[in-house]
C-alpha cells in the first residue's frame, strides 16, 4: 500500500474521530463545540473521501455515525425500528446522484419520483409511541439502536397530545419529531444556555420534569417508526393525516416533481432563513411514496430514499504558521496546517487539513503562505487554495518527511486496486514499535462503533498513554483506578463511572470486536461479514495457526463484498506474532457474543446465492439484500459450497453458468427468482 493510501486513510480516520468526539458533546452533553455549518462540511468532506477511495470500505462509513451512546442518567430502550441519521448533500450534483442512485437500486429509470421537501430544524430528534391512542413512550434519538426514556419530559411539551382521539389511529404508532426552541423564546432564556438547541436537550435531560416545564419547548412531527396497521401510501398525506390527530407539523412541507422545484424551495428557503423562528441548516428531501421508501429499505446507517440538503458553506483567509505531521493508527503520515486563527462559520479555527504530500505540492502550499480554507465536510477546515500575490519571496517549497515521526522510514505503496501508487505516505511499523500508530489503535479500539467506552476518549488515551496506565488494549481493562483517582480532573466519582463503563464494555459483539482492531482494510461492513462468517471468536482466532488460515482465507474470499485488500489485511494482522499475544492477553478480559444467526425463518435460510447477469425488475444491490433479508448469504464466487446461481436476464456470463453445472449448482431464471421470493 503506498503512502498516499496511508495518508489519505489517516486523514480520514481523523475526520470519523472529531465526528465522534462532537456526536458525543452535541447528542450527549447538548454542548455543541463547533457549528451545525461546520460539522455537516466535515461530514461532507468525509463522505467524499469515501466515495473517491474504494479502500476505505474496510472501515465502516461515517454514515452510521448516528447520534451517541445514551446518557447514564436515563433508562434506555431500544427504539422498534432505528432512527438512522441522513446522507448529505451539499449542491445540485448531489441531489443528482441521489437520484440516480434510487433508480439504480430500483433498477427503472423511467420512474417520475416525486419527493417531500421540508426545513431541516436544528433540534432534538424524539420518538412518541402511542398504543390504542395513548402516550405510552418517549424517547430520545440516543445511538440510533437505544434511546433515553424521556417520555415524562416531552410530556411537558404542549405541541404532543397525550392522546389522540380518532377512529382510524393505528393500534401502535409512533411519531418522529423535533423539539426545538423558537428563537424569540430562547431570547428570554440566553443567559443559561449557549444556544436554542443547548436549552432544549439539556431541557430535555433534566432529570425533574418540572423543570424541563419552565423551558418554552415545542415539536413539529416529520416522520414515523413503528406503526401497526398501516395503510397510507404518501409522505404527504402522511403528514395531512396526523394533522387531522393533533400533531403540528412543518408549514413549509411540500412537493417536488424534478430537480429544479427542489432547488426552488431550497433556493427560496435559504433566503428566507433568517426569518424563521427556529434555526435550520438545510432541507430534508424524501421519496413521497412510501412503498418506495419500503422498497428502497436503508443501509447500516441511513435511509436510501431519504437526504439532507445542506446549506452552502462558509470560507475564511488565514496565514500558515507551520505544517506539522500526524500519524494515524495505519501509519499515514497527515500534514495539518497550523494557521493564524480565523473565524470560520462562528467557530473559530486554528488548523486545517492539507490532506497528503501530493496535495502540498499539487497547491504548492508553503510555510507563511495566506490561504484560503472552508469548511467543506471538515471539522478541520481544508485549505483550498493559496494567494500568490501575498507570497513572501523569501519562502521555500515544504519538504514531505521521509521519516516516520518514530524514525521508521516510509514508503508509499501501491494500490492493489488501481495498480498505481498511492499519494499516502506510509510508516512500515507493523508490531506496535511505532509508538504513535500504537496510540492511533487504542483510541480506534475505544471509539464509538467499536467498544464505545464512555469517559474515555481520545484526550483520556492521550493522558493515560503518557503515564503509561495504557500502552495495549488489554491493559484497559487492567486500569489502576486508585492511582486514576489521584489524577488532576479525576475523583473517586469518575474513577468509579469509568470503571463502570469499561465493565460494561467488555462485553462485546463478536463483528463490533473485529472492527475495534483496526485490520486494514476492515470496516463495519467488513467486520459483520466476518462475524457472521466465523461465528464465534473461538473460530476467529483460528487464523492465527498457520495450517489453518489459508483454507480460512480461501473460504472467506467466497464471500461477496471480501476483495484481494481484505484478504491481504487478514493475512498480514494474524500472522502477526505480536498481534498474537496482544488479542490473546486481550480476550481473556472479555465476554465476546457469537454472531446471530441470520433469519432462521427465511425463504433462504442456511442457503448460499449468487447472481450473474442483470435483472430487469432489480437491482443487483437490492436483490442482495433481498438474499439477506430472508436468512441466505451471497457469495462472489462459484464453489461446490453454492446451493443456488440465480442467472438475470442481461447478459449473464456463460463461464459462470458452465462452471456452475459443472459443480451441481441449482441454477434458476430470474423469473424463478422473482417466484421464490414472490416478487
Amino acid at each position: 500500500m503506498s503512502n498516499k493510501e496511508d495518508s489519505i486513510i489517516k486523514n480520514y480516520l481523523e475526520k470519523v474521530k472529531l465526528i465522534e468526539k462532537y456526536n458525543k458533546s452535541y447528542y450527549d452533553k447538548d454542548a455543541p463545540v463547533i457549528s451545525d455549518y461546520k460539522y455537516d462540511e466535515l461530514k461532507k468532506k468525509t463522505l467524499e473521501i469515501e466515495k473517491k477511495y474504494l479502500f476505505l470500505k474496510k472501515f465502516e462509513s461515517i454514515n452510521n455515525k448516528i447520534g451517541f451512546k445514551p446518557s447514564s442518567k436515563f433508562n434506555k430502550i431500544k427504539h422498534a425500528k432505528p432512527m438512522l441519521s441522513l446522507s448529505n448533500a451539499f449542491n445540485n450534483n448531489d441531489i443528482k446522484d441521489f437520484g440516480k442512485k434510487i433508480n439504480n437500486y430500483l433498477n427503472n429509470t423511467n420512474l417520475n419520483l416525486i419527493f417531500s421537501v421540508e426545513p431541516k430544524i436544528d433540534g432534538i430528534s424524539a420518538s412518541l409511541t402511542y398504543k390504542n391512542g395513548v402516550l405510552v413512550r418517549g424517547l430520545s434519538r440516543g445511538d440510533g439502536e437505544i434511546g433515553e426514556d424521556i417520555l415524562q419530559n416531552l410530556k411537558t411539551i404542549k405541541q404532543i397530545p397525550h392522546s389522540i382521539k380518532s377512529q382510524d389511529i393505528p393500534k401502535i404508532l409512533e411519531i418522529r419529531g423535533e423539539v426545538y426552541i423558537g428563537k424569540k423564546d430562547f431570547e428570554k432564556i440566553k443567559d443559561k444556555f449557549a444556544n436554542p438547541r443547548n436549552a432544549a436537550g439539556g431541557s430535555l435531560r433534566q432529570k425533574e420534569s418540572t423543570r424541563t416545564a419552565k423551558i418554552p419547548l415545542k415539536f413539529l412531527a416529520y416522520g414515523f417508526g413503528e406503526v401497526k396497521p398501516f395503510i397510507l401510501k404518501k409522505q404527504s398525506e402522511f403528514l395531512k393525516k396526523i394533522n387531522e390527530w393533533g400533531f403540528k407539523t412543518n408549514p413549509y412541507n411540500s412537493l417536488a416533481k424534478n430537480l429544479k422545484e427542489i432547488d426552488d424551495q431550497y433556493n427560496k428557503i435559504e433566503k428566507n432563513r433568517s426569518d424563521l423562528d427556529y434555526d435550520i441548516d438545510g432541507l430534508v428531501i424524501k421519496i413521497d411514496d412510501l412503498a418506495l421508501q419500503a422498497r428502497l429499505g436503508n443501509t447500516s446507517n441511513s435511509p436510501r430514499w431519504a437526504i439532507a440538503y445542506k446549506f452552502s458553506s462558509v470560507k475564511a483567509k488565514t496565514k500558515i504558521n507551520d505544517i506539522v505531521i500526524q500519524v494515524g493508527r495505519t501509519g499515514a503520515l497527515t500534514p495539518v496546517a497550523k494557521v493564524e486563527p480565523v473565524t470560520v462559520g462562528g467557530v473559530v479555527v486554528s488548523k486545517a487539513t492539507l490532506h497528503n504530500e501530493e496535495e502540498i505540492i499539487r497547491k504548492d502550499i508553503r510555510i507563511g503562505d495566506i490561504v484560503t480554507i472552508q469548511r467543506a465536510g471538515d471539522v478541520i477546515p481544508q485549505v483550498v487554495s493559496v494567494d500568490l500575490s501575498k507570497r513572501d519571496k523569501q519562502s521555500k517549497k515544504f519538504i514531505f518527511p521521509t521519516k516516520c515521526s518514530c524514525g521508521s522510514e516510509t514508503i508509499k505503496e501501491i494500490n492493489i486496486n488501481t495498480k498505481k501508487i498511492d499519494a499516502v505516505r506510509r510508516c512500515l511499523d507493523r508490531e506496535y514499535k511505532c509508538q504513535f500508530i500504537a496510540k492511533e489503535k487504542l483510541k480506534h479500539f475505544v471509539s464509538k462503533d467499536a467498544f464505545n467506552i464512555e469517559g474515555l476518549g481520545k484526550k483520556v488515551i492521550d493522558q493515560f498513554w503518557d503515564l503509561t496506565l495504557i500502552k495495549k488494549p488489554s491493559d484497559i481493562f487492567n486500569l489502576d483506578y486508585q492511582r486514576i483517582e489521584s489524577l488532576e480532573g479525576w475523583g473517586k466519582l469518575s474513577a468509579k463511572n469509568l470503571k463502570t463503563a469499561i465493565n460494561i464494555s467488555s462485553k462485546i459483539s463478536l463483528d463490533k470486536f473485529i472492527y475495534s482492531l483496526g485490520i486494514r482494510h476492515i470496516g463495519q461492513e467488513n467486520a459483520k461479514l466476518l462475524g457472521n462468517f466465523f461465528k464465534s471468536i473461538t473460530k476467529l482466532i483460528e487464523l492465527f495457526n498457520s495450517f489453518k488460515r489459508e483454507n480460512l482465507l480461501k473460504n472467506i474470499a467466497e464471500l461477496d463484498g471480501i476483495g484481494s485488500a481484505q484478504l491481504n489485511s487478514l493475512k498480514e494482522f494474524f500472522s502477526n506474532k505480536t498481534n498474537n499475544e496482544i488479542l490473546s492477553s486481550l480476550i481473556m478480559n472479555l465476554k465476546i457474543k457469537n454472531s446471530k444467526a441470520l433469519n432462521k425463518d427465511g425463504k433462504l435460510t442456511d442457503k448460499t446465492i449468487m447472481f450473474t447477469g442483470g435483472f430487469e425488475k432489480i437491482s443487483r444491490s437490492e436483490a442482495k439484500s433481498l438474499v439477506e433479508e430472508n436468512g441466505g448469504k451471497v457469495l462472489g464466487n462459484i464453489s461446490s459450497k453454492l446451493n443456488m446461481l440465480v442467472v438475470g436476464n442481461s447478459k449473464p456470463t456463460k463461464s459462470k453458468i458452465e462452471k456452475g453445472k459443472t459443480v451441481g449448482v441449482k441454477i434458476i431464471s430470474e423469473s424463478e427468482w422473482y417466484k421464490l421470493l414472490n416478487i
